[in-house]
């Protein structure tokens, strides 16, 4: 349930992306006589879109534990979750507080009468004095004057008259942000300390993933067997982890950055190249191939966001004239997060990112020997190649929640129609990072038809886009699906 809420909540805020964008160009477009703050109004615009989205979850009565508060662990979120919005949180009833940072049970919700601090919020706007297992954590009120032993400050003082546990959500900022820090007035100060037994914080994990990509964990080089099994094919090396054994299964095969697609399943291409080459696009507007095929809608956001899924999505291709920063080419253009294919204990072989996945963002393409339906029932008549033959049906084929699906707040809402495949992806020999993402019934990527080179729509690429917000270092997971007969 938190899991779906999580998706739902992002599919809403990302869905009102365009309108957002639309408010930004019009606010560009007016004189400047108007005085008009253009760098508030953009950040205005950014905000109200996640507020509006926990609104309409609010308004359907799909707040999470809105009407109690839970003492401890919350069902459904792990340690290292990563929310980007306060708002997220509290609709999952981790954080019901979308400005301050102290959560409680009110004390007239409390079997003792007393308020009970729930969780907090650790911001890096302010003094709180975070060393990992422990936080000199700052109190709630205004940092311009002394603060009061009252509501969330009171809860915490009741937490730990009755050791009570509390949640703790860490802020952070990536690099470049700024933080402010000073404050001299008379503040309450609580030292929290970690509970044992736990996972490994998510803040550490973060900073162990900024550390391996600099290089800095000298220690954990023996554990690299290859930087870069693609061997250049990637604009970004896929390293070649291993914490279990030396097995080198992944530098047997020959990495396919792209699927190969023989010619003669191409029937309709060179038909297509030549319609695309009478019409000339500076961008991907009405009258554009791309844009016309994709029912004259934008797939993408302007930071490259899918903002809902397809059936099939048609990008700008090598024989469109628009300049090669169209919002409409975003998988084509190759990987951007740092990949690591590694072992796993769970699911023999695993990929994770070194990176924050954002939810929308494209990781990857599934790639292998394309084949028709025929020869690839030939090549597996001996049972022998059955587990190196890739069915693209069973990746759409599935009952896990879609990326970008509204019908639950929306009854107009139109599910994406899949075309039937009738071909297979041949891993034995080539393949890329995809082949080892894991199988899992609650993925956190999906996949996504894509068609830019040519025009045959029997015949896409399998693009990998991020279900949810993934955090560094956490497997990836894809819903493999069942056979389609």
């Amino acid at each position: 349930m938190v899991r779906r809420s999580r998706i739902l909540v992002d599919s809403i805020r990302v869905s009102g992306l365009l309108e957002e964008e639309n408010i930004c160009k019009n606010k560009k477009n007016l004189k400047a006589s108007s005085m008009i703050n253009q760098t508030e109004e953009v950040n205005n615009s950014r905000v109200q879109n996640d507020l509006i989205a926990a609104t309409l979850m609010k308004d359907h009565g799909m707040y999470l534990y809105h009407d109690v508060k839970i003492i401890g662990t919350v069902p459904g979120v792990c340690i290292g979750d990563i929310f980007r919005y306060r708002s997220e949180m509290c609709v999952i009833g981790l954080n019901g507080q979308p400005q301050a940072g102290i959560d409680y049970l009110h004390a007239s919700m409390s079997s003792n009468g007393q308020a009970i601090a729930t969780s907090v919020v650790v911001s890096d706007g302010y003094n709180d004095d975070d060393q990992g297992d422990s936080i000199m954590y700052f109190g709630h009120g205004d940092m311009k004057q002394d603060q009061k032993l009252g509501r969330g400050n009171l809860a915490m003082v009741t937490s730990i008259q009755y050791e009570i546990d509390v949640r703790v959500i860490r802020g952070f900022r990536y690099e470049g942000g700024t933080s402010t820090t000073s404050s001299k007035v008379g503040v309450y100060q609580f030292m929290l300390s970690r509970v044992q037994g736990q996972p490994k914080m998510g803040s550490m994990i973060l900073k162990e993933a900024s550390m391996l990509m600099r290089g800095h964990l000298c220690d954990n080089h023996m554990y690299v067997l290859s930087d870069d099994i693609s061997n250049g094919k990637e604009n970004i090396g896929v390293r070649l982890y291993y914490e279990i054994d030396s097995d080198l299964y992944p530098m047997q095969f020959e990495y396919l950055p792209k699927a190969a697609f023989p010619m003669l399943l191409l029937p309709q291409s060179m038909t297509t190249r030549k319609k695309m080459r009478v019409i000339e696009c500076s961008e991907c507007v009405d009258g554009c191939v791309s844009s016309i095929m994709n029912s004259n809608t934008t797939p993408y956001s302007k930071s490259g966001i899918l903002l809902k899924g397809r059936s099939l999505i048609y990008e700008c291709g090598p024989f469109c004239s628009c300049p090669s920063h169209c919002r409409n080419r975003v998988t084509q253009k190759g990987i951007k997060y740092r990949l690591e294919v590694f072992r796993s204990n769970e699911t023999s072989w695993g990929v994770r990112s070194l990176d924050p996945i954002l939810a929308g963002t494209f990781i990857c393409e599934f790639t292998g020997l394309v084949l028709t339906r025929e020869q690839a029932e030939i090549l597996t008549m001996d049972g022998e190649h059955n587990s190196f033959i890739i069915y693209p049906n069973r990746f759409l084929n599935r009952s896990t929640q879609e990326w970008g699906d509204l019908s639950m707040i929306d009854a107009n809402h139109v599910h994406p129609a899949y075309p039937t495949l009738d071909f297979a992806l041949d891993v034995s020999m080539m393949r890329n990072v995809a082949s080892y993402i894991s199988h899992s019934p609650t993925p956190n990527v999906f996949v996504q038809l894509v068609l830019f080179y040519h025009g045959n729509w029997m015949f896409p690429h399998l693009m990998v886009f991020a279900m949810e917000n993934i955090p560094q270092m956490r497997e990836l997971s894809l819903d493999h699906g069942v056979e389609a007969r």
